[in-house]
Formats: C-alpha cells, sequence, structure tokens
C-alpha cells in the first residue's frame, strides 16, 4: 500500500494502476507534526504494514514514530553516508570535489540520515558533472539498491547489532 502526503504524487497513481491501495494524508489537515504522524501509524496499523519505506518523503519522522515502528523504518540517501547527509548531498560532494559518489540505504532512526546502514552503492564523480546529473546518475542506481534492501528486509535477512546491519 502506498501513503503520501502529496496528493498528485506519481506513487499514488502508479499504485492506482496496479491496484494497489493508496491514501492521502494532507499535513494541513492536522495542527501539528503529532496528529499528522499519529494519521500515518493508523493508516500503517490498519493495513498491517510491516516495512515501511521512505521515498520522496522529506520530513524528519519523531522520535516517539520511529519507536513505535522500531527497525521497521528504511530511507534512501543519495550519498554514501555517514558523508552528506541532509538535504542538497550532490551540491555538497560536488563542493567537496569527492571523486566517488553513490547511495546509501538505512534504517530511520532519530537523526537525519543516521540510522544504521544497510546497502551503499558507489557514484563515480566526472569532472563535468553537475547537481542535476549526478542526482540522475544516483538515481538510476538508487531504484537498483532499494529493491535489493526491501527484498533482504523481507527475507528476514537483516541483523541490527548497534550500529551495523549484518546480511545473513
Amino acid at each position: 500500500m502506498v501513503i503520501s502526503d502529496q496528493e498528485q504524487a506519481g506513487a499514488l497513481a502508479r499504485a492506482k494502476r496496479h491496484h494497489l491501495e493508496r491514501v492521502f494524508v494532507n499535513p494541513a489537515d492536522f495542527a501539528d507534526k503529532k496528529g499528522f504522524e499519529e494519521a500515518i501509524s493508523r493508516v500503517l496499523q490498519q493495513y498491517q504494514v510491516d516495512l515501511v519505506v521512505m521515498a520522496g518523503f522529506m520530513k524528519v519522522l519523531s522520535s516517539s514514530f520511529i519507536k513505535a515502528f522500531s527497525r521497521r523504518v528504511i530511507n534512501i540517501h543519495p550519498s554514501l553516508l555517514p558523508s552528506f547527509p541532509g538535504l542538497n548531498p550532490q551540491r555538497q560532494a560536488l563542493e567537496h570535489g569527492v571523486k566517488i559518489s553513490g547511495c546509501t540505504v538505512h534504517f530511520a532512526d532519530e537523526g537525519i540520515d543516521t540510522g544504521p546502514i544497510i546497502l551503499q552503492e558507489t557514484v563515480p564523480v566526472k569532472e563535468d558533472d553537475t547537481e542535476e546529473t549526478l542526482a540522475e546518475r544516483i538515481l538510476t542506481v538508487e531504484h537498483q539498491l532499494y529493491p535489493r534492501a526491501i527484498q533482504l528486509y523481507s527475507e528476514g535477512r537483516l541483523l541490527v547489532e548497534g550500529r551495523r546491519v549484518r546480511i545473513l
């Protein structure tokens, strides 16, 4: 099932085409972040969701939400964490002159892009790269890496030991 905080999200249209359940939760309908997250939690519980896969969700989840779904929320970030967390990671990479960038799938925790790392994949940084060209090449890799991480989770092959994730 797909939940989105954007009514016109492509993911909702795609879910409809594939006959999947879909729910739009409008943040503007709630007085605060807590109410918004509680609404999302209710939907997740209603559909007995095992894994929350964040994609294009640009909000920091509260510690109470993360605790309620401990080790069941994953995120993907377009950098090799812990380098360049947060916004504009491609710009950060180019400004730092790195030769390799990439993407990281990680469990979400209370920080911003700080959770235990599940998978990473590298992408070379080219001399003539712009934020856009680097982001495009990273996105291609993200589309391969995220499904692999979801599969590992669904097969019960991820074991979190402190900050490390072992693949069984």
